[in-house]
C-alpha cells in the first residue's frame, strides 16, 4: 500500500467515524438531528464519498502505471523476436515509432523505412493507421481501469464475427417423477432454447491535439491514451447501465425482455424517497443462494448517502466503509459498487440500485482500435485531429441473476 494511499483511507477513517459520533450522540438522547447537525452529517458523509473515489482513482492509477511499466519491460527484453514470434508487423518496435511519428508529424515527415514499416496496416491509403500493439493493449488496459462495470462483467472478443451469439435456456423440463421399476415419467414437452446476439456497435470519439503538444512534451503518446481511455470509458459505462439496446448496449437499469424484465424489480418495503432495511433485504434474497454469494450491490454515491443512516433490528449501521486498500465498502454482507451514472433520482416508481452476479453481464468487444488522422483540418489553429473507433456491445444474459431495486 503506498504512503498516499494509506493516508487517505486514514482521513476516511476519521471522516466516516465523525458522522456516526453525530447520529450515535442524537440517538443517545433521543432526539432528531439538530439543523446544524444535519448539515454537519451531510458534509462528513459527502467528504467520505470524496475520499472513497481519491482513493480508488489512486489505486487505479498506480495499477496503470504498473502494468505500463511491465508491458515496456517485456517489451525491451522481447524485441524484435517476440513480433517475429507472433508474426504481427504491428508488434515491432520500428512500427510503434513510425506510428508515433505519423501522430507528431504527419505522414509528409516520414522517412523511407517509417513509411515501409507502416504498410503493415491495411488501410493506410484511406488515412487510417491501426494503433500498433502495444499501444491498443495500453488503451484497453486503461479502459478496464476507467468503467467500473467493465471490470466486473463478462468480456468476449469477436475480432472476426459480426456478432456474438448466446446460448440461452428458455423452457426447462419438469422435475423427474417418483415412479414404478419399468415407469418412465411423465411425458414433458421438452427443452426449449433460444439465442441472444450481441453485436459489436461502432463507438467513436474525435479529439483535438496541438502539434506543439506532440513534438515537444515528453509522455504525449500517453496523454492521447489517457483522453481516448476517458472519452470511450465514460460512453461504454453509460451504455452498459442506461442502453437502450438499439444501435448500443442494453443497460441493466432499462428493463426489457432481452435483458432484465420488470419481474426482477423490488420495491416492497422501500419508501417513496429511499431504499430501507426490509426494500434491500427484499432484493438481497429475491435471488437464488448461489447469486447471493457472488453478487454485488451498485448504487450512486447519493444512494451511498441515504444507505450511510440505515441500521438494522440491533441497531448496528448496514453499511461498512472499507478499512483497508483494495477492499470494498460493504452492505448486507456483500461489497458496494460505485457508478456516477446509477440512476439517482429518488422518487416514487424510479430505479436507485441493483443486487446481482454482475458477471453476468456480457461484453463483446471487436478488438481492432483505429485511429484517424485529420491533418488539414485543424491546421489553422495548429492542431491536429484524432478521431478513435472501437465496437462494443453488451447486456445482462441471466435475469435471476439480478435484483433491480425500485423505490416504493
Amino acid at each position: 500500500m503506498s504512503q498516499k494511499i494509506r493516508e487517505l483511507i486514514e482521513e476516511r477513517n476519521r471522516v466516516t467515524n465523525a458522522a456516526r459520533e453525530i447520529l450515535d450522540k442524537a440517538e443517545s438522547e433521543k432526539r432528531e438531528l439538530t439543523v446544524e447537525e444535519s448539515g454537519k452529517w451531510d458534509e462528513l458523509i459527502g467528504r467520505s464519498s470524496k475520499v472513497k473515489e481519491a482513493i480508488d482513482r489512486e489505486a487505479r492509477q498506480q495499477e496503470a502505471e504498473r502494468a505500463l511499466a511491465t508491458a515496456e519491460l517485456r517489451e525491451t527484453a522481447s524485441g524484435k523476436e517476440t513480433a517475429s514470434a507472433s508474426n504481427d508487423p504491428r508488434a515491432t518496435e520500428e512500427y510503434r515509432s513510425a506510428f508515433m511519428s505519423f501522430l507528431t508529424f504527419g505522414r509528409d515527415g516520414l522517412s523511407g523505412d517509417e513509411k515501409r514499416a507502416l504498410q503493415a496496416d491495411q488501410q493506410t491509403t484511406g488515412g487510417f493507421l491501426a494503433m500498433p500493439m502495444q499501444m491498443a493493449n495500453a488503451l484497453i488496459k486503461a479502459i478496464d481501469n476507467v468503467v467500473m462495470i467493465r471490470n466486473k462483467a463478462t468480456k468476449i472478443p469477436v475480432p472476426q464475427a459480426h456478432s456474438l451469439g448466446v446460448p440461452s435456456l428458455d423452457s426447462d423440463p419438469d422435475d423427474a417423477d417418483w415412479t414404478a421399476e419399468l415407469g418412465t415419467g411423465n411425458e414433458d414437452n421438452g427443452m426449449g432454447f433460444g439465442r441472444r446476439e450481441l453485436r459489436p456497435r461502432p463507438l467513436a470519439k474525435r479529439i483535438k491535439v496541438s502539434n506543439k503538444l506532440l513534438a515537444l512534451v515528453p509522455g504525449s503518446e500517453s496523454l492521447v491514451i489517457d483522453r481516448l481511455a476517458y472519452k470511450f470509458g465514460i460512453a461504454e459505462e453509460k451504455g452498459f447501465l442506461l442502453g437502450n439496446g438499439v444501435n448500443q448496449p442494453l443497460g441493466l437499469f432499462v428493463a426489457s425482455a432481452s435483458g432484465i424484465s420488470t419481474g426482477r424489480d423490488v420495491s416492497t418495503g422501500n419508501d417513496p424517497t429511499s431504499p430501507t432495511f426490509d426494500g434491500l433485504q427484499n432484493a438481497k434474497y429475491s435471488v437464488k443462494q448461489q447469486y447471493m454469494r457472488t453478487g454485488e450491490w451498485l448504487f450512486h454515491r447519493d444512494a451511498v448517502k441515504k444507505l450511510a443512516l440505515l441500521r438494522d433490528g440491533e441497531g448496528q449501521y448496514l453499511w461498512q466503509p472499507s478499512k483497508r486498500e483494495g477492499e470494498p465498502d460493504i452492505l448486507l454482507g456483500r461489497p458496494v459498487n460505485m457508478s456516477e451514472y446509477v440512476p439517482n433520482t429518488f422518487t416514487s416508481g424510479l430505479y436507485v440500485g441493483l443486487f446481482g452476479d454482475l458477471s453476468y453481464y456480457w461484453i463483446a468487444d471487436a478488438m481492432n482500435i483505429e485511429v484517424q488522422r485529420l491533418v488539414e483540418l485543424y491546421a489553422a489553429t495548429n492542431q491536429i485531429g484524432l478521431i478513435g473507433r472501437a465496437e462494443v456491445d453488451g447486456m445482462p444474459v441471466l435475469e435471476e441473476a439480478f435484483a433491480r431495486i425500485k423505490l416504493g
